[in-house]
């Protein structure tokens, strides 16, 4: 024989596990995998880009003249 207090909590449990919802994922898109991969790329091509150029690289701008 359960005391009061076991069947208050088993009827607890009870009631928590029937408000679970199983809710079913969805397929992943096609669109979403391809927009995943070209800013992979793109992260890619932008880190390739640090790497040769390197901190130590400068792009020198020529002095700006004034000829009236």
């Amino acid at each position: 024989m359960k005391l009061a207090a076991e069947q208050d909590i088993a009827d607890k449990i009870a009631a928590a596990k029937a408000k679970l919802v199983v809710v079913e994922p969805k397929p992943i898109s096609p669109y979403a995998a391809l927009g995943a991969a070209a800013l992979a790329a793109a992260a890619a091509v932008v880190m390739a880009g640090v790497v040769v150029l390197g901190p130590g690289v400068r792009f020198d701008e020529r002095p700006a003249t004034y000829a009236p």
